[in-house]
């Protein structure tokens, strides 16, 4: 039953990864025995809480729809603190979609070989590739004396290079991600920590 002396959760937050959603919280500190939450959600197709696998959890933590299917719904969650038969009021979350709400990391830069002219890089994505999704790498590169020079490239290899370079000159280089779905939607990922590389000498 409700117990309006019972404090309700704080903190509530909704985090997605690469689309891994959890929702956390901070604990909430009474005496009198043990603590556990309950998280419920609801779509935006259907007005209607329902149970997920967090029910009467000792964590404050909670993952939550990690099918690509439900990336593109409207979901609202919901946490309450239960001791015993007593449990806090509700926190609801603002309404989340994975697609739009959720960081994509930084690519990973497997290799980079330079030569006179150039710098050949392969990259791994953040995350495996998926159907209706597409990867392209937007590369900002400059020499390491003048960032003013800044250019930048796009592709969708995982492997690429960088050309027209000068010889014996330092290059520093990032990259972000961004993720196309459906041709209707993009995503900016993080931008990588800037790599400096040498070219050889012809």
């Amino acid at each position: 039953e409700y117990s309006p002396d019972l404090p309700a959760p704080k903190d509530v937050i909704v985090y997605s990864s690469n689309f891994r959603n959890s929702l956390r919280w901070s604990p909430v500190q009474v005496d009198g025995g043990p603590m556990s939450y309950t998280v419920q959600l609801k779509t935006g197709a259907f007005n209607h809480w329902s149970e997920i696998n967090c029910t009467r959890i000792s964590q404050t933590e909670c993952n939550f729809l990690q099918s690509a299917k439900a990336r593109r719904w409207t979901i609202v969650l919901r946490v309450r603190a239960e001791m015993g038969q007593r449990t806090s009021a509700w926190v609801e979350t603002d309404p989340f979609v994975a697609e739009r709400n959720t960081t994509i990391g930084p690519p990973e830069v497997n290799s980079v070989i330079a030569s006179s002219d150039s710098l050949l890089i392969s990259v791994t994505p953040p995350f495996g590739p998926e159907a209706g999704y597409l990867f392209q790498y937007h590369v900002s590169y400059w020499e390491n004396a003048t960032i003013t020079t800044k250019k930048e490239i796009k592709t969708s290899d995982t492997l690429f290079k960088i050309k027209d370079l000068r010889q014996s000159t330092l290059y520093c280089f990032t990259i972000r991600v961004e993720l196309m779905a459906y041709l209707d939607f993009q995503l900016l990922g993080l931008q990588a920590v800037p790599e400096c590389y040498r070219t050889t000498i012809s």
